[in-house]
């Protein structure tokens, strides 16, 4: 790992006083080859940070400093989540991959630990006259792997449940769900999605409730709550009509659903009344009009406030720029221009943002949050604290020859 490095800034003036922009406290250069960030994820007392990589690696660092802490390896293929896991266990991170397994790793020992204590458990599904087997292995360097031949992939998990004891994986086009009680898989829906099921998630507050997303462009909401089947627990298909890439709640009670696709589009749901919110085909145009500064090439994720009530999307450039667009689903349906900033860290495509609500910061050091990207930096963004709006550029990056231009890759 290369060492975290202050980087020398520079203030500009900006004649547009309504967008908040942040400074780079320091850029991380996590390895010195090509590969990059996919994701990261906070520990829950938010001490530390786990960073998943293109090396199949999960590194730990310092939140506050950007200190490296360690590294776990075991993944053998592309790491397409990662999360940690409830307070009642704080150093437990899971991580899910294409190479057909779902891990836990213990994140002071950087070993992996067990997630269920069984020898073996067999699945058969029958889709195409074609039979999957699915073992299940421990030992001590395997934590569980589903093994189906090396087209298995998982791509999404979550924890949540009634009674908070189930785990779901999206699994190809399947969604299959494992009992921490009884040690034991206890479903496998293979009819509700036809590709691969890219995202998986309990609704906050609704235990039972399990939404799916997935390459088909629909996404599915399923009472988990009895027998967990096709027929009987499937609640409400949203036809979306192209591929998806990644959702979200939203709402006081999280009722909402926002939803971004591969080509770039936003839609909000209401999942309980079953009903469109809101949708903006044109989401990038629109963004990158209210840019007066740039364009928007992608978009990185959404962010909500609870607190007011208020939801960005976070539209990147190829160029390494960030940009926190309002949307307003609710009466005029626009995206507004950016009310938050970040520019001069990153030199290519941003895959994964850490952050707090735009005028804000999330710790009591002035750090905003943290970005990573396809340059393979992990840049930490702060505000400079005064009343008026500056953009801070890093030196380093405006010294820059040449930019990385590489193709954006899709884990999904």
């Amino acid at each position: 790992m290369g060492e975290a490095e202050e980087m020398e800034i520079e203030q500009q003036s900006l004649p547009d006083n309504t967008t908040k922009r942040f400074g780079i406290r320091n850029s991380i250069q996590t390895n010195f080859n090509d590969d990059y960030v996919f994701q990261i994820v906070p520990k829950n007392d938010w001490t530390s940070m786990a960073v998943s990589l293109s090396t199949n690696a999960i590194k730990l660092y310092s939140l506050a400093t950007g200190q490296y802490i360690g590294e776990c390896n075991g993944h053998s293929s592309t790491i397409n989540q990662i999360s940690f896991s409830d307070p009642s266990s704080p150093h437990i991170l899971h991580s899910c991959s294409s190479d057909g397994t779902l891990r836990a790793w213990d994140t002071r020992s950087f070993q992996q630990v067990p997630i269920f204590n069984f020898y073996a458990y067999l699945c058969a599904s029958f889709r195409d006259c074609v039979v999957f087997l699915f073992l299940f292995q421990i030992d001590a360097m395997q934590v569980f792997s589903l093994s189906g031949g090396p087209s298995q992939e998982i791509f999404s998990f979550s924890s949540g449940g009634a009674n908070h004891n189930l785990l779901a994986a999206g699994c190809n086009s399947q969604i299959l769900f494992w009992d921490s009680r009884t040690k034991h898989q206890v479903a496998c829906l293979e009819e509700s999605h036809t590709e691969d099921v890219t995202q998986v998630h309990f609704i906050p507050g609704y235990d039972d409730r399990l939404i799916s997303a997935s390459v088909d462009g629909l996404m599915c909401l399923f009472d988990t709550g009895g027998d967990i089947n096709d027929d009987d627990q499937l609640v409400s298909v949203f036809n979306v009509g192209t591929s998806i890439g990644k959702v979200g709640f939203l709402g006081e009670k999280n009722q909402k659903l926002w939803c971004l696709t591969h080509i770039e589009t936003l839609s909000v749901w209401d999942w309980k009344e079953e009903r469109t919110e809101a949708s903006f085909e044109d989401a990038r145009s629109l963004a990158s009009k209210s840019w007066m500064a740039d364009s928007v090439d992608y978009f990185v994720d959404c962010h909500y406030s609870v607190e007011e009530d208020r939801f960005w999307v976070i539209g990147g450039t190829n160029g390494g720029s960030l940009g926190y667009f309002p949307v307003n689903y609710k009466e005029t349906r626009a995206i507004g221009p950016p009310e938050a900033v970040l520019c001069g860290g990153h030199e290519g495509i941003i895959r994964s943002v850490l952050s707090g609500v735009p005028g804000e910061t999330m710790d009591n050091h002035g750090i905003f949050g943290w970005t990573g990207g396809e340059d393979g930096r992990l840049c930490c963004w702060l505000s400079d604290g005064s009343g008026t709006s500056q953009s801070w550029i890093s030196t380093p990056a405006l010294k820059s020859e040449k930019a990385r231009r590489k193709s954006r890759h899709s884990p999904y």
